[in-house]
């Protein structure tokens, strides 16, 4: 009687075959599982979940002790015996995460978030990871998806501003993207050897007498001593292209620091 009533209300019949899809609606779904490297949902037998859960546990443990390489190893074992939960693809993203694995850490949110589309965890963390590898505008998408599922939560507030604060940076017509503090630089040996070679250059050093002439009140100088700060705003700029241009190792080393201290989301708890 259903088949008949579905042919009468959509005027088919079961000799169309040319209406017929390639694939039966069951592969479909494990085809499109398979192609983003999620496993198919299965049941877990239950010594295997509470073998899992107690190797999620030891995890924690090991991120709180800061032993982020076991943590991985705890949390992957985790998976193995229980391929279905969020949570231990969620974890192992934060350990991958302080491990600088950034790339591993997004493909672990993505697997935890295909479980439960609602672990907002999932989405802060990969927020996380996106702003790590400069990728501002999908970082704040995740954060944003975050406080949609959790709106309380400052960590996913104050990370949010940080994002979108980047993602204007890289808009904006003056911006370097050098983002680091002077302590930073001045503490690292590597940027005090290469500023000493710097200063040996000529457009360097006419550089330099131009900024500080202007800073103390020299033939440009006005009121104040600051006549034109746009272009000792551009003087500076072109001193942070020149570091760029001779050792931009070092300028990556810089914002992995910096990166490393600003996110409030590294103290967040673990599942």
């Amino acid at each position: 009687v259903a088949i008949q009533c579905l042919e009468t209300v959509f005027k088919v019949n079961l000799e169309d075959t040319h209406l017929a899809p390639p694939q039966h609606l069951i592969e479909m779904f494990t085809n499109s599982f398979h192609k983003n490297d999620v496993l198919p949902l299965s049941d877990s037998l239950p010594e295997n979940v509470e073998k899992a859960d107690q190797l999620k546990d030891e995890g924690n443990n090991h991120m709180k002790e800061e032993n982020y390489g076991a943590a991985v190893d705890c949390y992957t074992r985790a998976i193995k015996l229980d391929p279905n939960n969020a949570v231990y693809y969620c974890n192992r993203a934060a350990a991958q995460s302080k491990l600088n694995n950034y790339s591993e850490a997004i493909k672990d949110c993505e697997k935890a978030i295909a479980i439960d589309p609602k672990y907002s965890k999932a989405y802060g963390r990969m927020g996380l990871a996106l702003t790590s590898v400069n990728k501002y505008e999908e970082a704040v998408t995740s954060y944003q998806k975050a406080l949609d599922l959790d709106p309380e939560n400052d960590s996913y507030k104050s990370n949010l501003k940080i994002a979108e604060q980047k993602l204007r940076d890289m808009s904006s017509p003056t911006g370097t993207g050098l983002s680091f503090d002077m302590a930073s630089l001045i503490n690292n040996p590597a940027f005090i050897s290469m500023a000493a070679s710097l200063m040996q250059n000529p457009q360097v050093q006419q550089l330099m007498s131009g900024m500080m002439s202007n800073a103390i009140g020299g033939p440009a100088a006005g009121v104040g001593g600051l006549s034109d700060l746009s272009s000792l705003i551009h003087a500076g700029q072109q001193f942070a292209q020149q570091i760029q241009q001779q050792n931009p190792e070092l300028i990556e080393q810089l914002r992995n620091h910096v990166r490393s201290r600003s996110f409030s989301g590294s103290t967040e708890e673990h599942s």
